[in-house]
């Protein structure tokens, strides 16, 4: 079993990404009522507006910190955010950065990558993005930094539940998107201890519902059949520290469709202006969807974790 990181530890972590990444602001909604949570306060936590555009920038800036020899450099799989989030962080951090992504990323998504000086390797399957970063290790000598599992990683989206229990207290419930489990399991593990009474809600995409599906059969399961427009949270397999972590301290987890995550998209573009990718309007989605009614009444935040998406690519999923 894995222990989550101690508020001492993630203060530190705070205080180290000061000036690296953005305190990021956390808003009350503020457009038309929500069926059946009108007595509810709803808050959002905008965490798109994040340097790279995702939370992500958080834990790869907290990995390079913590690298005993950065001129090596360093290497990640993703499909964009993470990707991005690297690129970024190698960059503010000056050194080098070689991201290796699929040959059906979004060409936008790849670009970001290179704005910030990485150079893009691509693979067509999982298994090759795999083997393509297991050789830039062996190779090159650059350090992977994992997209959703590790210590450094943890305490860096822990950053994102310690802001928000700062910024709005007495919280009822967090309401956070589920991939490979990285970010819910930084959040739950700094709101169950800022704010223990405040439950802890994951939200998957139902053709990407891994994590539950790993709760369920008691760990984490090593290949993961996906295929839901919310890209950001198709992980391909789940790890153990994540999973150890959502297992201990996420109260439930629910799923929606991509109905309803186009559904979601349509209300954070109308009532809050945010034109969002599906993964960032996942909480959204679950608050709509299959919590609308344990919600009501209460005090909760939805985190919008980030948001890299092409106008075209927006305009084609909202068609």
């Amino acid at each position: 079993m894995h222990k989550a990181p101690s508020i001492k530890a993630i203060e530190t972590v705070v205080q180290q990404l000061q000036g690296k990444v953005l305190h990021t602001p956390t808003v009350q909604y503020a457009g038309a009522a929500l069926p059946e949570l009108e007595e509810s306060s709803i808050f959002i936590k905008l965490e798109l507006l994040q340097y790279g555009g995702s939370f992500k920038a958080r834990g790869a800036l907290n990995n390079i910190a913590n690298l005993k020899d950065p001129s090596l450099g360093v290497t990640a799989f993703s499909a964009g955010n993470h990707a991005i989030a690297v690129a970024f962080a190698a960059y503010k951090c000056g050194v080098s950065a070689k991201v290796v992504m699929p040959e059906t990323a979004n060409p936008y998504r790849v670009e970001r990558c290179r704005y910030w000086g990485a150079d893009v390797v691509f693979g067509k399957t999982i298994g090759d993005l795999m083997t393509i970063v297991a050789t830039l290790q062996r190779e090159e000598g650059r350090h992977l930094i994992h997209p959703f599992d590790g210590q450094y990683t943890v305490e860096g989206t822990a950053t994102v539940g310690y802001e928000l229990c700062n910024d709005v207290p007495s919280l009822d419930a967090v309401i956070v998107p589920v991939g490979g489990g990285g970010l819910i399991a930084g959040i739950s593990s700094a709101v169950k201890q800022l704010q223990p009474h405040c439950k802890v809600y994951g939200v998957e995409p139902v053709e990407a519902k891994g994590m539950a599906d790993s709760i369920a059969q008691g760990a984490p399961m090593e290949s993961v059949q996906v295929n839901s427009i919310a890209d950001s949270l198709c992980a391909p397999m789940h790890l153990p520290m994540a999973y150890s972590l959502v297992h201990q301290h996420v109260d439930s987890l629910v799923q929606v469709s991509d109905q309803q995550l186009r559904e979601a998209m349509q209300l954070m573009f109308s009532e809050v202006k945010l034109a969002v990718e599906p993964a960032c309007a996942a909480a959204m989605a679950a608050l709509q969807g299959p919590l609308r009614k344990q919600m009501a009444g209460k005090r909760v935040a939805i985190i919008a974790c980030g948001s890299n998406i092409d106008i075209a690519t927006y305009k084609q999923l909202m068609a």
